[in-house]
C-alpha cells in the first residue's frame, strides 16, 4: 500500500467530512475515521480482502475502497444523498469482510443504516460472480430494491462511478454487459427517481460503450456546431431577458444541449442523419421566486414568452399543477424562434430545478411540499405484488419494469373527482385494476367523459372515467395484449392461472371419479396419449372441454381403453376387404326425439336451472335448444350451434326442446367478426355507429391488418335481443369497405 494511495483515501475521506458536516455528527465522522485507519494502517492486499478475484472491481482493476468513497462523493454533491445512506456506503464494505458486525452498525449508526447495508450485500451476493445481472437473477435484484428505496440511490450512484471509470479497464465483452444494464435497468431507474443529469449520464456513456464509432461522431458534430448554436441562443434569449426584467422577475437563463443518447434516439426514430435534428437544445428560464409566488410568477413568464414568440400548442407540459410522481414540476413549451426553428422552453423556480437536477432526494429537503415518496412507495408495493407472484417469468418482468419505469404519465379522474396516475398508453382495464382487484377483475367497459367506451380504450389527462362492471366477468387471455401496467398484466395472469387449475382439478376429479365406476386404472401416460388422439394440442385444452361438457366423458373413456389395448397389443386384427366387394349401405337418418314438450326460459322462470352456452352465445330471439349436463342443469345453445349439433350427434337423448317465454331484460354477449378495406378511418367509423345505438355497450375490439389490403377484426358488444342485433349489421355492412359481418 504506497503512500500516495494513502494520500488518496485521506483526502477523499476530508472532502466527504467537509460536506457532510451538518448532517454527519463529529462523533459519527470519527467513528468512520478510526475504521477506516484501522484497516489503513494494517497491511493487507485490497483485492484479496475486499473482493476476491471473482468480484465486480477486480474485474475492472478497481480498489474497492477507494471505489466506495468516490461513490460516496457522488452521492453527496450530485444526489444530495441523507445521513443513512452515506453512512451505509462507506461502511457496507467493512460489514461483507467481517470487519465489522451488523449488530455493531445498529448500535453505533442506528437501525436504518443496518437495514440499508443488509440489502446492499444481497445485491453485492448477485455480482459477486458477474459484472452485470443476468436475466435470472433480476427477480432477486428488484427484491433488494424494493425492500427499501434508499438502496436503489446507491446502486444508481455506484453505477455512475463505475460507468465512469472502465473506459480503458476490463474486456470489452464486460464493459458492454454493464453499459446494456446501465442503460435497460439503471437509466431507467434514475428516471423514475427524478435524477435526470444521472440519467442522460449513463445513457450517454452506455451509448458510448455499445456504439462506440456513432457516439464520438455525435460528440464531434455537437463541438463543430456548437459556435452556431451560442450564437443562436445568445439572439433568441436577449429579447426574453428584457421583457422579464421590465416585469420585475429575479431570473437567471442558461441554454441545455440535448444529450448525445436524446440526439440518437431521435435519429433513430426519424430515420435521418444528424444534420436533419434541429431541435438540439432547450432553453431554461429559472426564477428566483418566493415559495407562496412560485406558479404565479411561472404562468406570467410563459406568457411574457408566449407573447414574443409563437407557441405549438400541441407540445405544453403543465407539471406545475400536478407535479410528476418523482417530484418533478416545470413548465414546458416549444415555440418557432428566428430563421423558422422550434425551441423548447423550460420555466421553473430554483427549488424546482434543485428537484429536476437531483430528483427526490432534493425534493425531500424542502419543507412544505407535499411528499411524492408516497407514490415511489406505491411503485415498490407493485414491484413486491409482482415478484411474490410466480405466473411471471423473469422475461415478462423484465418489459414490464422497463414500461413501468420510462413511461410518462396520464392523470385521470373518477366521477368523485379522485385523482389518479397511470403511466402513459394506460387503458380502461389499467385504470380498473388500479382502483381494485376486484373491480379489474369483473371490468366490462368504462364510460369516459359519459361516453360508453371498451375496455382497451386508452385513457389521456384530464379524461373522467366510470368502470362499468359485470359480477360475471373473468380476466381472459387477450386481456393481456392492451393492458400495459404491471399490476394489471400480473392480476390477470395470476387470475387465468388460478381459473385454469379450477378447470384442471375438476375435469381431474371427474375423469378419476368415472374411471373408478367402469373399474379402470388411471395411467397418466395413456391419458397423455389419448388427449393427443383426441385432437387436443394442450391439456389445459382437453381439460376445459371436459369441464363444459363440449367433450363426452364417455368419448374420452372409450378412446383411453382403446389406447390402452393398442399400448398392450390387444387391438383385434381386422381382415382386409377386397374393394370389388365393398358395397355402401344408404344411410338413413331417423329422429330420437320423441319428447315434443317444450320447456321456456326467461326471466321470471323457477326451479328450472339453465346457462347460456358461451361457444354460440344466444340471445332473445335466436332460435335455440336445451342440452341437459350432468351438473349444470341446462345448457342452451343455439340450433345451428357446430358444438350442440356435434353433442347431439353423440348423446341425443340429452336433448330438450326449448323456446323464449318472454322478453329478456338485461344484455347478452355477442362477438361479431368484420372484414373490410384496411382504410384510415374505417374501424373509427364501425365504433362510432355501435356507440352511437341506445343500450349497445361495445365490451372489445381486436383488428388486425393483412398484407392484402384487408383487416380482420372481432367486436364483442352487450345487445339485448336478436331484432336489433340484425339492424346493427345491416348499418355496419352499409359503411363504405366493409365487406362482410358474421356473428
Amino acid at each position: 500500500m504506497t503512500d500516495q494511495y494513502i494520500q488518496q483515501i485521506r483526502d477523499i475521506l476530508q472532502r466527504i467530512e467537509a460536506l457532510t458536516a451538518d448532517i454527519i455528527s463529529q462523533d459519527d465522522q470519527q467513528k468512520i475515521s478510526n475504521i477506516l485507519s484501522e484497516i489503513i494502517d494494517s497491511e493487507y492486499d485490497t483485492n484479496a480482502v475486499w473482493g476476491g478475484k471473482d468480484s465486480i472491481y477486480t474485474s475492472f482493476g478497481l480498489d474497492p475502497l477507494l471505489f466506495d468513497l468516490q461513490t460516496a462523493l457522488i452521492s453527496i454533491e450530485e444526489i444530495g444523498a441523507s445521513r443513512a445512506i452515506i453512512l451505509s456506503i462507506l461502511l457496507h464494505e467493512f460489514v461483507k469482510i467481517d470487519r465489522l458486525s451488523l449488530d455493531k452498525v445498529k448500535a453505533d449508526f442506528g437501525e436504518d443504516v443496518a437495514h440499508i447495508i443488509k440489502g446492499l450485500l444481497k445485491v453485492n451476493e448477485l455480482y459477486a460472480k458477474s459484472p452485470s445481472v443476468e436475466t435470472e437473477n433480476f427477480r432477486d435484484l428488484m427484491l433488494s430494491f424494493a425492500e427499501d428505496m434508499r438502496v436503489i440511490f446507491i446502486i444508481i450512484a455506484d453505477r455512475v462511478n463505475l460507468m465512469r471509470q472502465i473506459k480503458d479497464k476490463g474486456t470489452d465483452e464486460a464493459r458492454r454487459k454493464v453499459a446494456h444494464e446501465a442503460n435497460y435497468l439503471y437509466a431507467p431507474l434514475a428516471h423514475k427517481l427524478g435524477l435526470y443529469l444521472i440519467k442522460s449520464e449513463l445513457e450517454d456513456l452506455s451509448l458510448k460503450y455499445l456504439e462506440t464509432e456513432t457516439f464520438y461522431m455525435i460528440k464531434e458534430k455537437l463541438n463543430a456546431t456548437k459556435r452556431a448554436r451560442d450564437e443562436y441562443i445568445k439572439t433568441f434569449i436577449s429579447p426574453i431577458e428584457e421583457k422579464l426584467s421590465a416585469a420585475g422577475l429575479r431570473f437567471h437563463m442558461k441554454g441545455r444541449t440535448k444529450s448525445i443518447h436524446s440526439i440518437w434516439q431521435k435519429m433513430q426514430k426519424q430515420k435521418c442523419q444528424f444534420e436533419g435534428i434541429y431541435d438540439l437544445f432547450a432553453i431554461r428560464i429559472i426564477l428566483d421566486s418566493a415559495p407562496d409566488r412560485e406558479k404565479q410568477d411561472c404562468w406570467q413568464a410563459y406568457s411574457i414568452v408566449t407573447d414574443m414568440y409563437r407557441p405549438n400548442p400541441k407540445r405544453l407540459r403543465d407539471w406545475l399543477s400536478v407535479p410528476k410522481s418523482n417530484g418533478y414540476e416545470s413548465l414546458h413549451t416549444t415555440v418557432m424562434g428566428p430563421e423558422g426553428k422550434w425551441v423548447e422552453i423550460q420555466i421553473r423556480t430554483e427549488r424546482m430545478d434543485d428537484i429536476a437536477e437531483h430528483g427526490l432526494a432534493a425534493h425531500w429537503r424542502y419543507k412544505g411540499v407535499k411528499d411524492s415518496g408516497a407514490k415511489l412507495e406505491d411503485w415498490l408495493k407493485d414491484i413486491r405484488s409482482a415478484l411474490e407472484s410466480q405466473s411471471s417469468s423473469d422475461e415478462q418482468l423484465v418489459d414490464q419494469f422497463k414500461v413501468d419505469l420510462y413511461s410518462d404519465e396520464v392523470f385521470v379522474f373518477t366521477p368523485k373527482g379522485d385523482l389518479f396516475k397511470l403511466p402513459k398508453g394506460s387503458t380502461i382495464l389499467d385504470f380498473a385494476f388500479q382502483i381494485h382487484t376486484n373491480v379489474g377483475s369483473h371490468c366490462s367497459g368504462g364510460k369516459v367523459n359519459g361516453k360508453n367506451m371498451p375496455m382497451r380504450t386508452k385513457l389521456q389527462t384530464g379524461d373522467q372515467v366510470e368502470i362499468l362492471t359485470n359480477p360475471n366477468q373473468q380476466p381472459k387471455q387477450d386481456w393481456l395484449n392492451f393492458a400495459i401496467t404491471s399490476k394489471a398484466k400480473n392480476k390477470i395472469r395470476q387470475s387465468i392461472h388460478e381459473q385454469e387449475l379450477r378447470t384442471a382439478t375438476y375435469a381431474k376429479e371427474t375423469i378419476e371419479r368415472k374411471f373408478k365406476n367402469r373399474k379402470l386404472e388411471y395411467e397418466e401416460p395413456i391419458l397423455m396419449k389419448t388427449v393427443k388422439r383426441l385432437g387436443f394440442k394442450h391439456v389445459m385444452e382437453f381439460y376445459k372441454a371436459l369441464s363444459e361438457e363440449v367433450l363426452d366423458i364417455n368419448k374420452v373413456i372409450d378412446t383411453y381403453i382403446e389406447e390402452q389395448k393398442r399400448e398392450n397389443n390387444e387391438l383385434p386384427t381386422v381382415e382386409t376387404q377386397s374393394a370389388e366387394n365393398f358395397k355402401l349401405d344408404a344411410v338413413t337418418k331417423t329422429s330420437e326425439t320423441t319428447n315434443k314438450d317444450v320447456l321456456l326460459i326467461g326471466n321470471n322462470i323457477k326451479g328450472v336451472v339453465y346457462n347460456l352456452a358461451k361457444c354460440c352465445n344466444p340471445i332473445y330471439g335466436d332460435d335455440i335448444i336445451g342440452f341437459v349436463t350432468v351438473s349444470r342443469g341446462i345448457t342452451i345453445h343455439r340450433k345451428n350451434c357446430p358444438n350442440c349439433r356435434r353433442l347431439i350427434e353423440q348423446m341425443s337423448y340429452r336433448q330438450i326442446e326449448v323456446n323464449w317465454a318472454e322478453q329478456a331484460s338485461g344484455q347478452f354477449p355477442i362477438t361479431l367478426h368484420i372484414i373490410g378495406n384496411d382504410d384510415i378511418g374505417i374501424v373509427n367509423n364501425i365504433t362510432s355507429i355501435i356507440l352511437k345505438e341506445k343500450n349497445i355497450l361495445l365490451r372489445s375490439i381486436d383488428i388486425k391488418s393483412s398484407e392484402d389490403g384487408l383487416f380482420a377484426g372481432n367486436l364483442t358488444i352487450m345487445i339485448d335481443d336478436n331484432n336489433r342485433l340484425s339492424q346493427l349489421i345491416k348499418k355496419i355492412q352499409a359503411i363504405k369497405g366493409v365487406k362482410n359481418v358474421s356473428r
